[in-house]
């Protein structure tokens, strides 16, 4: 006789929210053994200096708690960086705090700015990690969508978005997935709309280095923006160590005060010996001035290896991800084909409909090309036999 047990049922928060799109890809290019282009994270190591700093501290003692906004040392290395590329100071006792990587620093920004029916304003595709921290805060996501195929803002409608409810407006630059990249225009925009309003941004700059086409335009250098935006980075990406999961939030001080408060309850405090290698690391400056380059190179492999496929490849000004129309090659659902490929053809990538809370679906996916040049090369091979 078979025993059952009592089950406690627990009412969901998220409801809606699926298994991620990103873990279920890779679980899939494991299986299939396929090149998995579709999770953003590199193939190859960091700098093995970084390693050496992180043992060499870990073997010194360095393995207990870090101060809560992170080592002063390492704070005040970040605001004379951010004052030398966008020319504006942050105090960094009290404007600078270092994080458990991008996606606690969103969770907690959210957190620390949106209450129950405050509306925030999301561009679509959006990064997967906003809406549900909006839901689970009790606002209102608002969702607008960049125009297609160019993932432009549309700024007139744009400004029909903004409502006395208004909260907080999410910005993504350079953006992911489409590796758009804002220019001096939409930020002029941004500031006309919202000055004199009581509405926050935040800014997630995690790609700040990997721009094709100019320099980052950070919110940080813009004065009616600055005073309103907490602005995201990672070590991670900048360093090819997303593993490690150390990231910083850029603030003034009064939201960095209450952003504090979620922090120092939610985490406390990051990697200790992480933040003393980062300490040494970030002062050899051609290890962020040179990113862009690096990657563009990439970008262009991975472009010209997929000159002769049946993808039609869109523009990509940042970031390190590659959007393809694949309407030409098939009708299926984006979801359909990213499956197909990863199983068929042996490349994993990831659907853009994901990036939508409807599930908007243009015939296009992402790939990741953070990757050896010959798993590029290997894989644009593989594409294009299609």
């Amino acid at each position: 006789m078979t025993n059952e047990l009592n089950i406690v049922e627990l009412k969901s928060k998220l409801p809606g929210i699926e298994q991620s799109i990103f873990s279920y890809m890779t679980a899939l290019a494991n299986e299939y053994q396929a090149i998995n282009l579709a999770q953003g994270f590199p193939d190859f190591n960091c700098d093995e200096q970084l390693i050496d700093y992180v043992s060499g501290y870990m073997k010194k003692g360095f393995n207990q708690y870090a101060p809560m906004p992170g080592i002063l040392s390492l704070r005040e290395k970040i605001a004379e960086k951010v004052k030398k590329i966008y020319g504006s100071e942050y105090n960094p006792d009290t404007e600078i705090t270092i994080t458990a990587g991008a996606t606690q620093a969103i969770y907690n920004i959210i957190t620390t700015c949106v209450n129950i029916k405050d509306e925030v304003i999301i561009l679509e595709p959006a990064y997967d990690c906003y809406i549900p921290a909006v839901q689970l805060n009790k606002g209102i996501p608002k969702y607008m969508e960049l125009t297609y195929p160019n993932y432009n803002i549309d700024w007139e409608t744009f400004k029909k978005m903004i409502s006395s409810k208004t909260k907080l407006i999410i910005i993504n630059n350079p953006h992911n997935p489409s590796g758009s990249t804002l220019k001096a225009d939409d930020l002029v925009q941004l500031e006309k709309i919202v000055a004199g309003k009581d509405i926050f941004i935040l800014s997630d700059e995690v790609y700040e280095h990997i721009n094709f086409n100019d320099r980052h335009l950070s919110l940080a250098s813009y004065p009616e923006l600055k005073k309103r935006t907490f602005i995201v980075s990672s070590f991670g990406k900048t360093y090819h160590t997303t593993g490690w999961k150390v990231g910083y939030v850029l603030a003034p001080s009064h939201l960095t005060q209450e952003f504090r408060k979620i922090h120092s309850y939610s985490m406390f405090s990051v990697n200790t010996p992480i933040q003393y290698a980062y300490n040494d690391f970030i002062g050899d400056e051609s290890k962020y001035l040179e990113l862009s380059n690096f990657y563009k190179q990439k970008r262009d492999l991975f472009r010209q290896g997929l000159e002769n496929s049946k993808f039609k490849l869109l523009p990509c000004s940042g970031g390190y991800f590659q959007l393809a129309d694949y309407s030409e090659i098939s009708q299926l659902g984006d979801r359909e084909f990213a499956e197909y490929l990863t199983k068929e053809v042996g490349v994993a990538c990831i659907p853009v409909s994901v990036f939508y809370h409807h599930k908007k679906d243009d015939k296009v996916v992402r790939f990741c090309f953070a990757k050896n040049d010959e798993t590029l090369q290997k894989a644009t091979e593989k594409l294009c036999r299609i």
